[in-house]
């Protein structure tokens, strides 16, 4: 039977292992890869224009692949469940195929796609690609629970075998007997949209330093992976959270569009890897790719994943609602300069290094301001070109130490972690050049500087640079302490009675963190006063 069918491109922007786009040309007469601007992701998520940005590069991209095997993309507006029954009939699909989301929202909206094609006898082919496993076949490997722990989550995939491997991109031979009928006027209708079409501002758009698509994300690889050194010695910790220059791969946001296929990825560095001394996971480059399994695991398993109340695994905290604190820290205005600047450099280039969210979420939870971690999230969600819902998710309430590492008492010094690795504050001097000619003894403190050479600076702090809005030294100390309380009640809640200070768990250990072994092991240096 020569099929009629349709693809349908969400995450995985990209032709290469892309299994569902292979399944729709097999035994095809014609085909038309789609995207749908769903109206639900602006009304629902927040959504830069530097990321709007990156999307429709990705998709521009992704259109002149397409040409080159005698293709087209169609981009279609509307709602998915309002779009498929007219394509059904206008183009008289017989097939549907699609990569498997594994989100709360595309599950709904898949299921109902799937009724949709039913009623019109459209046979749906859905294929796993946008994770190294089937993220449901891991959880039933675990008793149909999900690996809430590193080591637990790498000894459930050690069962499995490793990933498969990536399915080559389609070349003309595949299109040898099939065709994507496209006229001219579907320019107009079906063509890649514009920022101004998308209700964006191209004022608002920061520096251009991450074009999106599949073909810069293959070339971005390609560099990388000739780094055979740098790959094999890869230790995340190692890395500068403050360098000028971004010290590690920066391919998560085409990870994030599924412009880069993350089994591509991971069998690059095995071929690297092999037969040569390397670093292993969880610090690893393999070990990124599994930390980001991890969270796409428990974003599945965990009901509620991103919220605080009905997620079981987190942590229920009484954090303040100060919206003042919450706008000077989204808006780089805290007083803090290393805070500020990370901030900055998130708000006007849509990335910043994992270290440095580590620093900024510490600071807006438990660390200083004691605001929630779903007000963060949400800040990442629009200013992040690699927001991800899982990985996002994830990531605050490991951060906010609401869920996977418990060691609250660890809290990163807004002064003292930038000075690790920038102890002239250079970076600070980029994104806060307000600052620059504040010497090395205060530029991290300016606040502390004389008000002599502030005047010399240019740059008087409470007029031109506010004053510190929290004091590190005070409000941290009390924060630790709620902290103590919601663990004590928490323990008390799933106990009957609080547990005394020190006491072991129910399995005779000491908690762990999520990696099964003390994350200030593997991720943090430890100094004398338990600030990092």
């Amino acid at each position: 039977m020569s099929h009629k069918a349709i693809h349908w491109f969400r995450k995985g922007l990209r032709l290469h292992d892309n299994p569902a786009l292979l399944a729709a040309m097999r035994d095809c007469a014609e085909v038309y890869p789609i995207f749908i601007l769903d109206p639900w992701f602006p009304r629902n998520m927040r959504i830069s224009a530097n990321r709007w940005r990156f999307l429709i590069e990705a998709l521009k991209d992704l259109d002149d692949n397409l040409r080159k095997i005698n293709s087209r993309l169609f981009v279609v507006r509307g709602k998915p469940t309002e779009v498929f029954p007219v394509l059904f009939k206008q183009w008289k699909v017989t097939r549907l195929t699609f990569e498997l989301d594994t989100e709360p929202y595309s599950k709904l909206r898949d299921a109902e796609v799937e009724r949709l094609a039913a009623e019109h006898n459209v046979q749906v082919i859905q294929k796993v690609s946008n994770t190294l496993y089937d993220i449901d076949r891991v959880i039933a490997e675990n008793n149909g629970k999900p690996p809430l722990t590193y080591v637990r989550m790498q000894t459930v995939l050690a069962s499995l075998g490793p990933p498969k491997r990536p399915v080559q991109a389609p070349t003309l031979e595949n299109m040898r007997d099939c065709q994507t009928p496209w006229k001219p006027a579907y320019e107009e209708r079906y063509g890649v949209p514009t920022l101004e079409e998308l209700g964006q501002d191209p004022e608002k758009l920061g520096p251009h330093l991450y074009p999106g698509g599949e073909s810069e994300a293959l070339c971005r690889l390609d560099i990388h992976m000739k780094r055979t050194g740098w790959v094999c010695n890869f230790k995340k910790p190692d890395t500068e959270p403050n360098s000028l220059t971004p010290s590690t791969t920066v391919l998560s946001p085409y990870m994030k569009f599924g412009c880069l296929s993350t089994r591509t990825f991971w069998w690059r560095l095995t071929e690297i890897y092999h037969g040569k001394k390397h670093s292993d996971p969880p610090v690893s480059l393999h070990g990124q790719l599994l930390w980001r399994e991890f969270f796409y695991t428990a974003g599945v398993g965990v009901p509620n994943f991103n919220k605080m109340e009905g997620n079981p695994v987190c942590v229920q905290v009484d954090w303040s609602d100060n919206k003042e604190h919450l706008k000077a820290w989204t808006e780089g205005r805290t007083g803090y300069p290393f805070i500020d600047a990370i901030m900055t450099q998130l708000r006007t280039e849509g990335w910043i290094h994992h270290l440095a969210r580590h620093a900024v979420a510490c600071f807006l939870t438990r660390g200083d301001l004691w605001i929630s971690w779903e007000e963060g999230q949400k800040v990442f969600e629009d200013l992040l070109l690699d927001a991800d819902w899982s990985l996002n998710a994830g990531n605050w309430q490991w951060l906010s130490a609401s869920a996977f590492f418990h060691q609250f008492f660890r809290v990163y010094s807004p002064v003292a972690f930038g000075k690790k690795t920038d102890k002239n504050g250079e970076y600070i001097k980029k994104y806060l050049p307000f600052l620059k000619k504040f010497p090395a003894e205060y530029i991290y403190e300016p606040w502390k500087a004389p008000r002599s050479l502030q005047e010399r600076a240019g740059c008087i702090i409470g007029k031109d640079y506010p004053k510190p809005i929290v004091v590190h030294e005070v409000v941290s100390k009390q924060n630790i302490q709620r902290m103590k309380a919601a663990y004590a009640k928490r323990a008390g809640a799933s106990s009957g009675e609080p547990k005394k200070q020190g006491e072991s768990d129910k399995k005779g250990g000491k908690r762990k963190s999520a990696t099964g072994q003390s994350v200030a092991e593997m991720f943090i240096k430890k100094n004398k006063t338990q600030k990092i």
